[in-house]
């Protein structure tokens, strides 16, 4: 049974969500999409607003989606499930729309935890939209507006046709996260084929953006939030590097909200790939190293006032004598 793919939509408060979940189910696709969306207040106004061609419009209410303490998501996932396998409802792909209020973390980690929602469902990945307009200002005065864009795959940059220059955003976007493209977007309209199947989730070669879509560094704000990229040109063993990765979340999982990683690992003819969202992970043997291809590590770690020196540090102490 293929699992049912799922992007969830995140971006602060005014970042242009619901017009971009409105162009997604009006574009001309065969995609069957149900719909998760969180609002605060009695009155779901966005399920008007993006209209009837969801197969499904879910609606939870007052923010208990981004709660980790509340099933109130994971009961919506699988009463989903029901109408699916009972012929009630018929979708191929899910789309969760965050409040702008909302924590992307938990709702991720519903994901990893559940034996049932792991196995029917797979994570796509996290849109995360930004309006040109407001970002830096929402950035300079929430830490949560930083967080959104930690845990992106591709950032939507959103009013872009009144907010004039971007160039100083998009270098902080990407500074705070190394892994996720930046494309420009008026009125919710990109293909996509640019948002659906990113593979964000999914353990593959493509730790980091090769080629970003903008790479301008200019003025620095502070960030709270950041990305560090590590690369090891020298192979690691195995459990030495599992007992880095656990004093890292020991010490600092609460800190960390996405990363990803490509091993060399000694000995071994494959590659090893991880990632994990806070302090959920999961790890699997790749392809094997071509005979013409350089073996090297490649970590990416995203999350608030990571301490840089001390995770370098202790990867640099796996180095061989």
């Amino acid at each position: 049974m293929t699992p049912i793919a799922v992007t969830v939509l995140t971006g602060f408060l005014g970042a242009g969500k619901t017009t971009l979940l409105r162009q997604m189910l009006h574009q001309q696709h065969d995609y069957k999409i149900a719909v998760i969306e969180n609002e605060f207040g009695e009155v779901a106004i966005d399920s008007q607003l993006i209209g009837d061609r969801a197969t499904r419009i879910t609606t939870l209410t007052n923010g208990c989606i981004c709660c980790s303490r509340s099933n109130e998501l994971e009961d919506a996932l699988l009463d989903l499930l029901d109408g699916l396998d009972g012929g009630d409802v018929q979708f191929d792909r899910l789309v969760i729309e965050c409040t702008g209020m909302a924590d992307p973390g938990p709702i991720l980690q519903a994901f990893f935890a559940h034996e049932i929602i792991c196995e029917r469902y797979l994570l796509d990945g996290v849109i995360t939209l930004v309006d040109a307009v407001h970002a830096q200002q929402q950035l300079d005065q929430f830490p949560l507006a930083q967080s959104q864009i930690g845990y992106a795959d591709r950032i939507l940059l959103t009013k872009t046709d009144v907010a004039g220059d971007s160039s100083e955003l998009i270098a902080r976007l990407q500074r705070i996260n190394a892994r996720a493209p930046v494309y420009p977007v008026v009125n919710g309209d990109i293909d996509l084929a640019l948002l659906f199947d990113t593979r964000g989730f999914m353990l593959e070669e493509n730790v980091v953006v090769s080629k970003p879509v903008f790479r301008r560094i200019v003025n620095r704000q502070e960030n709270t939030i950041s990305s560090i990229v590590v690369e090891l040109d020298y192979p690691v063993a195995l459990q030495a590097v599992s007992g880095v990765m656990e004093g890292l979340l020991s010490g600092f999982a609460d800190s960390l909200l996405r990363y990803k990683g490509m091993l060399w690992i000694e000995d071994q003819p494959c590659r090893l790939l991880f990632q994990g969202v806070q302090r959920l992970y999961s790890a699997d043997w790749d392809r094997t190293w071509e005979p013409d291809e350089t073996p090297v590590s490649q970590l990416v770690f995203i999350g608030v006032a990571l301490p840089e020196a001390e995770i370098r540090q202790a990867f640099d102490g796996l180095r061989p004598v």
